[in-house]
């Protein structure tokens, strides 16, 4: 017979030490200085009454850009989770991105509206903005989302300027009385403001040019972004038990491999650390995150549970 954790704090303690590891990109001080976010992220977000959620982050390619693997996936996933659980949740993205972020949310199991936006048109913006005031959003989650540097513009990890292909979403971020919550992997992310702007540009490389100034209330420093949001998932599991059957059904490895596939074949979605068309996020194979999923799933549910 499994038998189910009793001691939710050592639950959450376990996921975070599982999702918000450094995968070789110098964030380890991002991540000591954070600790516990993940559980406070997913104790706010337990109580919330309506989502939005802000992803999309657009790898620059001769020219033109190129959706990355990372983000969309697990924001679909969380996303889909939280409306099978009669959380309503919508997602926000901007233009480059917004086939990949579709895609994801229809193999992620559809319900979730996507809110998208033009990147040099600030209006639609602003209406976004107005959307979720009216529709009662209580939380705003941006999930790997290039966030303004202090020069005022979104860089990606290799300091390019991808402003180009990149939309003011930090507004919309900050346009409500709504919590704000942000999962980043490498500093450069809407959210990654609530840690000291010193402690990046010397942790991280480029850390000076890339570091998001945009902050939050609550920040999840994860290995890889698709992590943090599936870390949140686990950690609903074990402050809502009443939903906790519902997003095991959304936190599988089968389904993350599904959607991340689907995403790169209809969409045009890379990974964005090796800039190839394959279905594989930050460079790592789909059985690097199949364990971390069936970890997060035995954690959080009956020990020896499928």
């Amino acid at each position: 017979m499994s038998r189910r954790r009793s001691d939710p704090a050592a639950q959450l303690a376990a996921i975070e030490a599982l999702v918000c590891r450094d995968i070789g990109r110098n964030t380890q001080k991002l991540i000591e200085a954070n600790r516990g976010g993940l559980a406070s992220a997913a104790i706010s977000l337990a109580s919330a009454t309506s989502v939005g959620l802000i992803t999309g982050f657009a790898v620059p390619q001769g020219g033109k850009a190129a959706p990355e693997t990372d983000g969309p996936v697990g924001a679909a996933l969380l996303a889909a989770a939280l409306v099978a659980c009669g959380v309503p949740s919508r997602i926000a993205v901007d233009s480059p991105c917004g086939a990949a972020v579709r895609t994801a949310a229809a193999a992620a199991g559809g319900g979730v509206p996507i809110d998208e936006v033009a990147v040099d048109d600030a209006d639609s913006v602003a209406t976004c903005v107005e959307v979720w005031r009216k529709v009662g959003v209580s939380h705003a989650l941006a999930i790997e989302r290039c966030g303004r540097s202090a020069d005022g513009r979104p860089r990606n990890m290799r300091g390019i300027d991808v402003s180009p292909w990149t939309a003011p979403l930090d507004d919309l971020f900050l346009g409500g009385n709504w919590v704000r919550i942000a999962v980043g992997d490498g500093g450069n992310e809407i959210g990654m403001g609530k840690l000291p702007f010193g402690l990046i540009a010397e942790s991280v490389p480029m850390g000076a040019e890339i570091a998001s100034v945009t902050g939050c209330n609550h920040l999840v420093v994860a290995g890889v972004s698709n992590w943090g949001a599936y870390g949140l998932m686990a950690s609903l599991a074990v402050l809502r038990p009443d939903w906790a059957p519902v997003v095991r059904d959304y936190l599988t490895a089968a389904l993350d491999r599904s959607v991340t596939q689907t995403m790169v074949n209809e969409a045009g979605a890379i990974d964005g650390v090796t800039g190839r068309h394959e279905a594989t996020v930050d460079g790592l194979a789909a059985e690097v995150h199949a364990k971390l999923i069936e970890d997060l799933r035995r954690i959080a549910c009956a020990q020896g549970a499928d």
